[in-house]
């Protein structure tokens, strides 16, 4: 019995592990499609904004779909990728292995 009960336990570790990999993939992929449609969309808006010529370029209107679309995109970010979106656990080991191989070079 012990040996089914570790088999049905570890198939379910791997269908748990398969479906937050899923869901995070999907996370990852929306984030990216809201990036996208963040560019193309205010690069439209801006290219109307300089194609009319009637309003200052660089007046706040032009860029506040830009400015708080961006704040919200920047929320959705760190809701996906977390607070260490450029300072990760790894990249936290590769520097700290980095000033050790300095440190012990300068010893030599």
């Amino acid at each position: 019995m012990e040996i089914q009960d570790s088999k049905f336990t570890s198939k379910h570790k791997s269908e748990d592990a398969y479906f937050r990999a899923q869901k995070r993939v999907k996370e990852i992929k929306g984030f990216y499609w809201h990036l996208f449609w963040y560019v193309v969309v205010n690069v439209f808006l801006i290219y109307l904004f300089t194609r009319e010529g009637n309003q200052d370029f660089w007046s706040f209107s032009t860029f506040t779909t830009a400015f708080f679309w961006g704040i919200g995109l920047s929320f959705h970010g760190l809701r996906v990728f977390g607070k260490n979106i450029f300072f990760s656990k790894s990249w936290e080991q590769r520097k700290m292995k980095e000033f050790m191989e300095k440190e012990r070079k300068n010893w030599e």
